[in-house]
């Protein structure tokens, strides 16, 4: 792990990691220059301590510049420095309006790179690394679109999640109270949008055991991410998951596994077309390499998100299926075969080839079964390819 950069003065007083409200900087003249006492980088507490580098940024300890610095500082250290110097004061209107045009141009860009790499954490598990960079999200995104524009709605949806994975539940619920307060107050807002915040309080309502309040923002999920991209998307099945987690808890299991089956069957079409796709591509160019950044190949290839989604939701699944009193071969066996494709499609083809024959040997089993052609189908396809290089 890299080191944070040199800092110069010491901290006595020890902060654990605590998101604390934006306090808004205001702007000098065509740079984001701070005005008053420094103040820390994560918390808002005095700045006893300084970056090396950009020597502009403060923290209250050497735990949050630590903190910081692996989440996302390292990255965006050196481009906070033309953000933070203010510009020559004599300037024309001309060059002023062209430093702010490039002042938003980097804050932005600053702004995907940090929600990028929370997000990236937060798939990974790492949910006290995901909040430094979810806090400079939100930070720049509030400075360049104002404390309620609704630009700020995925930032604090990725802040909530992120506490809600460090157990800090009640910061969770003020984020997301932030976020709901701008969505209510936003009469155009996107379904998308919307049905990401109804998920993330069902999330929180669930952790917190409140799991009637749960069913309900998650059925809201449902409905609006149906409503945007379809009753049978991938982005739906989320919240079928997590309604039947809901029910799993509440020991509710006939309503559970009727979710789980159709969560199931949702990845396992969107697996089987991505499948299908890949293999007309290289069919059609016989000459392509599987492990090529072709285009043609990659433009039916799912996003990182989709594919760190798809792992833990399937996984999941397949944990319950294969733990449950009253097995359900045919059930397990669709839940391996989606993953065999998943990992086939990931380039992982041991893995792939072990659950494709774990879902072979398990319809073998059954009464004459559709899939069983296509399981068998995949795993030529998976023999048929080369190993995947060192």
């Amino acid at each position: 792990m890299p080191r944070p950069a040199p800092s110069a003065g010491s901290g006595s007083v020890s902060h654990p990691l605590r998101p604390a409200p934006y306090r808004k900087r205001r702007l000098g003249n065509a740079a984001g220059t701070l005005e008053g006492p420094r103040r820390c980088e994560l918390c808002g507490a005095a700045g006893r301590v300084r970056c090396g580098r950009c020597r502009l940024t403060y923290y209250c300890d050497v735990d949050h510049q630590k903190a910081d610095w692996v989440s996302i500082h390292e990255r965006i250290c050196q481009l906070l420095i033309p953000i933070r110097t203010p510009l020559p004061f004599l300037l024309s209107e001309k060059e002023r309006k062209h430093g702010m045009e490039q002042l938003v141009k980097r804050q932005k860009y600053i702004i995907d790179l940090a929600h990028s790499a929370a997000r990236e954490f937060v798939s990974g598990g790492k949910h006290k690394e995901a909040l430094p960079a979810a806090l400079h999200a939100l930070r720049f995104s509030t400075e360049v679109y104002g404390s309620d524009s609704v630009q700020l709605v995925p930032a604090y949806l990725l802040l909530a999640e992120a506490s809600m994975g460090v157990g800090q539940l009640l910061q969770a619920s003020k984020y997301l109270s932030q976020a709901e307060w701008i969505v209510l107050r936003t009469p155009d807002c996107s379904l998308a949008v919307q049905h990401k915040l109804h998920r993330s309080l069902g999330l929180c309502c669930a952790a917190k055991g409140n799991f009637e309040q749960a069913l309900y923002h998650l059925a809201n999920d449902v409905y609006l991410a149906s409503s945007a991209f379809g009753l049978k998307s991938i982005e739906t099945s989320g919240g079928y998951f997590h309604m039947a987690s809901v029910f799993f808890r509440q020991n509710k299991m006939d309503v559970a596994n009727s979710l789980y089956t159709e969560v199931t069957d949702i990845w396992h079409a969107f697996l089987l077309r991505s499948v299908q796709a890949q293999e007309q591509v290289l069919q059609s160019r016989p000459e392509t390499s599987p492990f090529t950044e072709d285009k043609e190949v990659s433009k039916d290839s799912m996003t990182e998100a989709q594919q760190a989604e798809a792992t833990r939701v399937l996984n999941a699944v397949l944990e319950i299926r294969e733990q449950a009193p009253e097995q359900q071969p045919g059930e397990t066996a669709r839940v391996l075969h989606a993953l065999a494709m998943l990992y086939y499609l990931a380039l992982d083809l041991p893995k792939a080839r072990e659950l494709g024959l774990k879902a072979l040997g398990l319809l073998k089993q059954l009464p004459r079964h559709e899939s069983l052609e296509t399981v068998a189908r995949l795993l030529k396809l998976i023999d048929s390819r080369p190993a995947c290089p060192e």
